[in-house]
C-alpha cells in the first residue's frame, strides 16, 4: 500500500535564542526545529516565561489561541509543550497529553497512519504505522524516542522518511507515553524486550533500527540481542550515564546514593517542590517514568544505563552515530566512549554535527533536515 496523502513539512534552519536560559530555550528550538510551531510564537513564549508555571501557563493559552484560529497541529504542540515541564504530582500532566494527542490524531486525521496496541506484559505497547510513498517499499524502518519524548512527535521524521520510500513503525515502549501513562509500564533498560515484541509483532526482519537522544542508548541494547536489527542508527548517544560527570563528581553521587540515602530524598524532593532549574525536573521525571516512590530508588533505574549493560562489544550491526559538538545534555567525549567500545560492529560510521551547520545541539535540533538527509543516504549505502 502506498500512502496518498501527506502532510507536508518544512524543518527550519537555526538554533535560535528565544529565552537566555537553555532549560527553556532548547524546548522553544525543539517545537520549532521538528516543523510544528512557527517561529513567532516561540519567541512570543519566550519572551513571557521566567518560570516552570510561567511555561505552562503560555503553552497552555497559545494552545487555546490556535485552536480558535483552526490551527490544530500548532494547539497540539502547545499543548506537548505545556505538558513537558508539568511535574509528576500534577494533575494536569494526562490532561495535557490527552489534549496532545487528541488534537494530533485529528490534525492529521486526513493521512494514513495505522494505530496499533501491541500486547505486552498484559499491558500494551503503543505503535503507528506509516507506509511509504511510491510504488516500491524501500525498507522498513523502526524508531522510538527516549526519556521524555512520544511517538507522535517525531510524526514529521515519518513523513520524510516515507518520502523517500521507506515504511515506518513507530512505538512507545516501557516509561513512555501512553505505555506508561495508559497501560502502566514502567522504564526498563532491558530494551530488548520490547523489540522482539514489535518486531514478532509486525513480523519484521532486516530492519534499521533509530534510537532518538536516551534510545540511542536503548537502541544498541535491542541490537545487541536482536539479530533482525540490520542497521542501527543512534541519534545523541549517552554509552554510561553517570560517566558523563568526572571520576570524583561520580563517586560522590554514588557515595550519597549509597550512604545518605534519607539526606539524599530529602534534599532531591525539596529541590522539586521549588520547582527551579533542569536538576529538579530531571529528578521529577525520572521518578515519573520508573514509577517509584523516592528520587533514589529512581536513580537506581538510571544507574543501570551504564557501559556493562549496554554490552557495545555485542553489536554486529552496521551502526551510524549522530552527536552534536555542542550538546548541552551529553558530554561529548561520550561520542568517542560509544564508537570505540563497538568492537564487533559491522561498520561504524559517526557523524558530528557543529555550530556552523546549526546542528550542534542535543538530537540536531536547529537542522533536523540535515539530520535526516545523513540519515537516509547513510541506508541506502547500507542497505
Amino acid at each position: 500500500m502506498t500512502s496518498k496523502n501527506k502532510s507536508e513539512f518544512t524543518f527550519p534552519v537555526g538554533y535560535h535564542k528565544f529565552h537566555k536560559d537553555q532549560l527553556f530555550n532548547f524546548q522553544l528550538n525543539r517545537w520549532h526545529s521538528l516543523g510544528y510551531i512557527r517561529f513567532e510564537d516561540m519567541k512570543q513564549v519566550g519572551q513571557r516565561v521566567k518560570t516552570f508555571k510561567d511555561w505552562k501557563i503560555a503553552m497552555v493559552e497559545m494552545a487555546e489561541k490556535a485552536i480558535s484560529e483552526k490551527r490544530f497541529m500548532e494547539a497540539a504542540f502547545f499543548y506537548r509543550a505545556a505538558e513537558f515541564y508539568t511535574f509528576q504530582g500534577d494533575p494536569d500532566k494526562e490532561l495535557l497529553y490527552d489534549k496532545f494527542t487528541d488534537l494530533f490524531y485529528k490534525a492529521f486525521q486526513a493521512d494514513e497512519i495505522e494505530r496499533f496496541k501491541v500486547p505486552y506484559k498484559e499491558a500494551f505497547l503503543p505503535a503507528v504505522k506509516i507506509p511509504p510513498m511510491g510504488d516500491k517499499k524501500k525498507g522498513t524502518i523502526v524508531m522510538h524516542g527516549g526519556f521524555d519524548s512520544y511517538i507522535e512527535e517525531f510524526y514529521s521524521w515519518m513523513r520524510y522518511f516515507s518520502d523517500h520510500g521507506y515504511e515506518v513503525i513507530a512505538f512507545e515502549g516501557p516509561g513512555q507515553g501512553a505505555a506508561l501513562k495508559k497501560s502502566g509500564l514502567a522504564l526498563d533498560y532491558q530494551w530488548e524486550k520490547p523489540a522482539k515484541t514489535i518486531l514478532d509483532y509486525f513480523k519484521l526482519d532486516h530492519v534499521t533500527w533509530l534510537g532518538i537522544s536516551m534510545g540511542g542508548w536503548f537502541c544498541f541494547r535491542a541490537a545487541a540481542f536482536e539479530q533482525r536489527i540490520k542497521r542501527v542508527i543512534a541519534s545523541s548517544i549517552a554509552f554510561d550515564y553517570m560517566k558523563g560527570m568526572n571520576v570524583v563528581l561520580r563517586e560522590i553521587h554514588i557515595w550519597f546514593f549509597k550512604y545518605l540515602k534519607n539526606f539524599t530524598n530529602k534534599m532531591a524532593i525539596k529541590a522539586i517542590k521549588k520547582g527551579k532549574g533542569m536538576e529538579a525536573w530531571m529528578t521529577s521525571n525520572m521518578i515519573y517514568i520508573t514509577k517509584k516512590k523516592t528520587p533514589v530508588d529512581a536513580f537506581e533505574v538510571w544507574l543501570q544505563m551504564n557501559e556493562k549493560n549496554l554490552h557495545s562489544d555485542l553489536v554486529k550491526q552496521d551502526v551510524l552515530i549522530l552527536t552534536g559538538r555542542e550538546d548541552h545534555f551529553i558530554p561529548f567525549k561520550m561520542h568517542d566512549m560509544q564508537v570505540k567500545a563497538l568492537t564487533n560492529a559491522k561498520s561504524v560510521t559517526s557523524r558530528i554535527f557543529t555550530k556552523d551547520e546549526q546542528a550542534q545541539n542535543h538530537c540536531q535540533i536547529g537542522n533536523i533536515g540535515l539530520a535526516l538527509d545523513v540519515m537516509v543516504n547513510w541506508i541506502e549505502k547500507k542497505s
